[in-house]
């Protein structure tokens, strides 16, 4: 019968983290046109300035997410072989995270055609700042969703 109760607890969290990742799609950090509204009051060259100090913040607040999910890890009341699987997996994803956002703001960069300077730096920017501020929220809701030891 306990594993029944153990079997249902683990579908319970799986089922939890789901849906957790599933709301961060739809409650993700600030998109990238609102991030450049949030900078538009400025010029050009201070907008610039703008979007790079909230890529800058993103990369922090990232950084944070995933020394989190890492200590949250470590906590997890799970056996260490599950424990160890995940946090390899981590550090997968973020190697893999961190080429998505370059292809992908790149590509959005692209889309910039013959801009010049401050226009094709300011989409790249706002790019890298909603793809962090995303993918730290993501880390923050899994870790959250961890019981501890």
């Amino acid at each position: 019968m306990a594993q029944a109760t153990n079997f249902e607890a683990n579908e319970y969290h799986f089922l939890g983290l789901a849906a957790l990742c599933f709301s961060t799609i739809l409650l993700a950090a600030p998109t990238n046109l609102a991030l450049r509204e949030e900078c538009s009051e400025f010029s050009q060259g201070e907008m610039r300035e703008c979007l790079a100090k909230k890529a800058d913040e993103s990369q922090q607040a990232l950084t944070r997410a995933g020394n989190s999910a890492v200590s949250a890890l470590t906590q997890w009341n799970e056996d260490d072989k599950y424990v160890r699987a995940a946090k390899t997996n981590l550090a997968k994803s973020n190697k893999v995270f961190a080429r998505y956002r370059e292809a992908q703001c790149g590509f959005l960069t692209s889309l910039g055609g013959g801009a010049i300077g401050n226009a094709l730096e300011i989409g790249r920017l706002a790019c890298v700042a909603e793809l962090n501020g995303n993918r730290a929220e993501q880390l923050r809701d899994a870790a959250s969703a961890l019981h501890s030891r």
